[in-house]
């Protein structure tokens, strides 16, 4: 029996030899068609095709000197927040005619970069982007050079970047204020690092909500911070909590899947919710509704937010702007024990 060896897939030096040009050019056509001639251009997508280096369908864009794709790194696309958000993203773009190409950072500023370097070589139209710290030299720099680029859920400190975010302060100031009305006087709460903005604005506005109650924020809030903002991450966090000597009545948590760990903990360790533990989630995920004791959550816009976005980054005029929606507390049984 006799065997046909496979093809080798044809490399970006054999589209620069048949095209005759030189592998920069190549990858200035793949990535900015507009820097190129547009004889260049014809010549290379022939090889192109010829070689069958990119599907048809992706040389159809390069003939036409588009890209019509958009990338957009979140913090854990696993996480349902994100994946709603991801929706909203995606319904708007395929309005454009757009595709989305999306990545999860993990909150890992060396794997954020490596994504957004990727996304670059393939040409994209713009980013969006969960940061997954302060730093935004980078996506900076990524504007500089002519790539649109909108900071997600996340408020802008730049002229020069657009975002959309949600009020991360007052959402966590209405939930503290929730539970002081219920006669809390001391409040744990299950956060992420600061240099996650949203982590560090949450924290603010409890604080800020404590401050407002003339009750010491120091002597009130126990803040605990976690490695992972799920549900193992809150699990971890509440045992601690537990632990502790003066243990609070109340707990806020830094997003629902943190909530779901913190839940799942105070059921091993027979701490009734919400006589033993009151708990309130962040997010308002689907699931928050239908648990065993339905979760209180601030709720946010996750589709709006999304399709915000990509609205921004698909501006004909490309102008910076902010938008900014306003969370909504929805209160249930984890907080008030009655439905």
């Amino acid at each position: 029996m006799t065997t046909t060896a496979p093809r080798r897939r044809a490399s970006i030096s054999d589209v620069a030899r048949l095209a005759r040009v030189s592998v920069g050019t190549v990858s200035n056509v793949l990535n900015r068609p507009d820097r190129v001639s547009p004889a260049t251009r014809e010549r290379v997508v022939a090889a192109i095709d010829e070689l069958e280096f990119v599907p048809n369908g992706s040389a159809r864009q390069l003939r036409a000197g588009t890209i019509t794709t958009a990338g957009a790194i979140v913090l854990d696309v696993a996480n349902p927040f994100f994946t709603d958000v991801a929706r909203g993203i995606e319904d708007r773009l395929d309005e454009a005619g757009y595709t989305l190409m999306l990545a999860s950072s993990d909150e890992e500023p060396e794997r954020e970069a490596r994504y957004l370097r990727l996304f670059e070589e393939h040409g994209v139209q713009g980013v969006m982007v969960v940061p997954a710290t302060d730093e935004l030299d980078h996506l900076e720099s990524l504007r500089a050079r002519g790539l649109r680029v909108v900071l997600l859920d996340r408020p802008s400190p730049s002229d020069t970047l657009s975002s959309v975010a949600v009020d991360d302060r007052a959402g966590a100031a209405a939930a503290t204020q929730h539970l002081v009305g219920l006669g809390h006087e001391r409040l744990a709460f299950l956060n992420g690092p600061h240099s996650i903005r949203q982590c560090a604005d949450r924290s603010d506005g409890i604080r800020s909500a404590l401050a407002a109650a003339d009750m010491d924020p120091d002597e009130a809030l126990v803040e605990v911070t976690i490695r992972s903002l799920n549900a193992d991450g809150g699990q971890a966090g509440t045992q601690r909590v537990l632990a502790l000597e003066d243990r609070p009545t109340a707990m806020v948590c830094v997003n629902d899947l943190t909530a779901l760990g913190a839940l799942r903990s105070l059921r091993i360790a027979g701490v009734p919710v919400p006589s033993g533990m009151a708990v309130v989630g962040y997010d308002d995920v689907a699931f928050a509704g239908e648990l065993a004791t339905p979760l209180t959550s601030v709720r946010q816009p996750t589709h709006q937010l999304g399709y915000r976005a990509a609205d921004l980054l698909l501006d004909a005029d490309d102008t910076v702007a902010h938008v900014t929606f306003q969370p909504e507390l929805v209160v249930r049984e984890s907080t008030t024990g009655v439905g």
